[in-house]
């Protein structure tokens, strides 16, 4: 387990800025803990500096996980969050997209959202922004892409696609030898 370099934080935080814009300082600056990303094995963990000084005793072979993965860079230098982050990103997010009960399914199976499923948006959400998907009783329940800003959302037919899906919680299952 060792620290990012500059290039790995700056795509991370790139990619989080994405979601959370401005609230990355939160992740960091903690009134709580300190609490900091370390890279293992291409996963970039969040973790208590705590844990991660008592977890330096324990050979880099024998530690499989430590804190919450936030995603993993991929061969490429490109960096893919994972759903274990999406308790985060909603805590912080930006930009959110309610979707209504029948639309829970199809997004959990990894489809796309589309404006019949839409209950409501966040105002001035941009095009091509992170967004975190909820249902109407605001449980997180993945995250996306806005394929359409809000003004355009509300022009385009029900079958049209206004949120490109990202991940979902069902990955749990669908994704489960591969995800950890």
């Amino acid at each position: 387990m060792r620290p990012l370099t500059d290039d790995e934080t700056k795509v991370l935080f790139e990619k989080l800025a994405k979601y959370i814009g401005r609230n990355i300082v939160h992740l960091i600056d903690r009134p709580d803990e300190p609490y900091c990303f370390r890279l293992q094995k291409d996963r970039v963990y969040y973790v208590r500096e705590e844990i991660m000084r008592k977890a330096t005793a324990v050979g880099r072979r024998n530690l499989v996980a430590l804190g919450v993965c936030f995603g993993k860079f991929t061969k490429t230098g490109k960096f893919r969050l994972h759903i274990t982050a999406l308790s985060y990103l909603a805590q912080y997010a930006k930009y959110k997209v309610w979707i209504k009960p029948n639309g829970e399914m199809p997004f959990l199976y990894g489809n796309h959202v589309v404006k019949a499923h839409i209950g409501r948006v966040t105002e001035d959400i941009p095009e091509h922004q992170g967004v975190v998907v909820l249902n109407m009783a605001d449980v997180p329940l993945g995250f996306g892409v806005s394929a359409r800003s809000t003004v355009d959302m509300r022009k385009v037919d029900p079958t049209g696609i206004t949120v490109f899906h990202q991940a979902d919680n069902g990955e749990y299952l669908r994704e489960e030898d591969t995800l950890f």
